[in-house]
């Protein structure tokens, strides 16, 4: 199967949210712009489409216009290996406008959603011991940001 290229569609924001991007997830780097020219539908000038990667996964932004908008229907799932980059990609993502939701979700300043987990969670709440998931489960369910060590509590029933 050939890879896929995400492509977001902005209305004007292409180029400062791949900015953005880039600047918050390692190993990663705008790798081209195209921009709007003499007699386009949009302004001369303005990037067309901004091509980016994220820690190797290639992205495509698009200023399209204002005839579509992001929803929570889509987002980009962050496994985070602990509680430091949980808050660096929370933090990082909310800045500036963002928006937090609920259960490690949030939604940051261009309207994009991203759901912050980290690993940790995905194994509590799927642990064996029903019982023990289902106390992380209603602590998650509680939460905007996820806390791992008061997740581990709850699960724990302390």
């Amino acid at each position: 199967m050939p890879k896929t290229i995400p492509c977001l569609w902005f209305d004007t924001d292409a180029e400062e949210a791949a900015a953005l991007y880039v600047s918050v997830f390692p190993n990663s780097a705008i790798t081209g712009v195209t921009r709007y020219g003499p007699g386009m539908h949009r302004p001369e000038g303005l990037a067309l489409t901004v091509s980016f990667t994220l820690d190797g996964q290639e992205y495509v932004a698009l200023n399209g216009g204002p005839e579509f908008t992001f929803s929570e229907a889509i987002s980009f799932q962050i496994p985070c290996a602990d509680q430091a980059e949980v808050d660096h990609y929370w933090n990082a993502l909310t800045d500036g406008g963002g928006k937090e939701s609920q259960c490690g979700w949030l939604t940051d300043r261009f309207g994009l959603s991203w759901q912050v987990v980290p690993t940790r969670l995905t194994e509590l709440v799927g642990d064996p011991d029903q019982e023990r998931a289902q106390r992380a489960t209603q602590a998650m369910l509680t939460m905007g940001k996820i806390d791992i060590a008061a997740i581990e509590r709850a699960a724990d029933g302390r």
